[in-house]
This record gives structure tokens, sequence and C-alpha cells, in this order.
């Protein structure tokens, strides 16, 4: 077992960090407002889905150098990460279906719904902060 990179973590945070920054233009606009500028709804889909990508990447490091298996998908990585106390297991539930979204952003099972987008944003600036500040504790924990 090899110990938890603190460097990977805060890079992936950074990523975080960033992409909630560059959302948050987006989190006032209404549905009619967002539809209306295709390469700001294409850049919204790609940060949020870079955001996602950088908490699974978090995830899957602190679960797999904790001796963990990884987990069976990206949903459980959420899941496992609260159940190894990483973070509140509350927050890795509300989080966990998010990993959902960024499946569809990345594969277009559908047609991505522009509300569910935006509502998803919001829920992004509400739970992301979050996971920063439990990631972080985490790692002061280690420390």
């Amino acid at each position: 077992m090899t110990p938890v990179s603190p460097e990977v973590l805060k890079r992936k945070l950074a990523v975080i960090v960033q992409n909630l920054q560059a959302l948050e233009p987006v989190s006032r606009l209404t549905v009619e407002e967002y539809r209306q500028n295709f390469f700001q709804k294409k850049g919204t889909e790609r940060l949020m889905q870079e955001l996602i990508e950088a908490a699974i990447d978090i995830n899957i490091h602190i679960i797999t150098q904790l001796g963990g298996s990884a987990p069976d998908d990206y949903y459980q990585s959420f899941i496992k990460l609260g159940e190894k106390g990483a973070i509140p297991i509350g927050l890795a539930q509300e989080l966990a279906p998010s990993a959902g979204l960024r499946n569809r952003l990345v594969h277009e099972y559908d047609a991505i719904d522009d509300t569910i987008i935006l509502q998803a944003v919001a829920g992004c600036q509400r739970q992301y902060p979050l996971y920063i500040k439990a990631i972080e504790d985490y790692l002061t924990r280690l420390a």
C-alpha cells in the first residue's frame, strides 16, 4: 500500500475550484439565456465533466491508496470514499449521482436537458465546496 499523495489531491482540487469559479456566472442564467449561446452550453458541459472527473480521480486515489479495491463504478467511488471516512457519508450520497451526469456528458447517452444541466451547476455550487473542504480536512488529518 502506497501513501496518499497530497500533491495529486491538491492538483485535482485545484481543477474543481477553477471549474466552480468558471461555472459561477452560468449558475445565474435562466434556461432561456443559457440556450442562446451554443459555445457557453458546450463549455458548461465540459467544465462539469472535468469537475466531476477530478473528484472521481480523488476518490479512486484515496480508496486505492488506503488498500481498498477500485470501485465498480464512479457512483460507488463517492460512496466508498464516504465509507472510508474521508468525506461525510451524507455528502458522499449527495455527490454520487453526479457520476451519472458525467457519464451522460461523456457518452452522450441521451440528449442533454438544459434544465438538468443548470440544476446540476447549482448543485455543484452548493455541494462541491463541501467536498473540497472535506478533502482538505482529510489531508490535514494525514499530515
